[in-house]
């Protein structure tokens, strides 16, 4: 994995660790697309989705805009995904 991606990950683990309850559970990889974007994937027990993507989302989107601005610095395209 290059290391801008594993930087990316890394951001939004410091981010979204202390946010969880059951760490254990917490699961975040990145992937880097065929144009050379990169996805970032976050996986968290059901009980904390709630906490991750905040009150309208505000906690969710702070953690794409802040990734976002890391990675516009290299020039690489990033998303940042919940899956539940």
């Amino acid at each position: 994995m290059d290391a801008i991606a594993e930087d990316l990950a890394g951001l939004v683990d410091a981010i979204i660790r202390p946010l969880v309850d059951e760490k254990d559970s917490l699961v975040i990889e990145a992937f880097e697309n065929e144009d050379g974007s990169i996805l970032i994937e976050i996986r968290v027990h059901e009980d904390d989705v709630g906490k991750v993507i905040g009150r309208q989302g505000r906690v969710i989107k702070a953690v794409r805009t802040l990734t976002r601005a890391a990675a516009s610095r290299s020039g690489v395209a990033v998303d940042v995904e919940l899956i539940d």
